[in-house]
């Protein structure tokens, strides 16, 4: 059974770039910030004191699942 909210696919996409800056992050002033809240929001991310977000603990295994397709 499906337990988990469903990611849109702009959000995903997101997910994938938040995945690839690293440590870097995203800043808050993208294109993809309404999915960078929202994916906070779900604790995919975290928006650190600089503003830039980050991948979570909790993205980083819905990455996997998700986009990468691994277990």
């Amino acid at each position: 059974m499906w337990d988990q909210p469903y990611l849109e696919t702009c959000c995903r996409s997101a997910l994938h770039r938040l995945c690839l800056s690293a440590q870097a992050g995203r800043p808050a002033d993208v294109p993809d910030a309404p999915c960078l809240k929202r994916m906070a929001g779900m604790g995919l991310a975290l928006q650190r004191d600089d503003g830039r977000f980050v991948i979570s603990a909790t993205g980083t295994t819905r990455h996997c699942s998700e986009i990468l397709k691994r277990p």
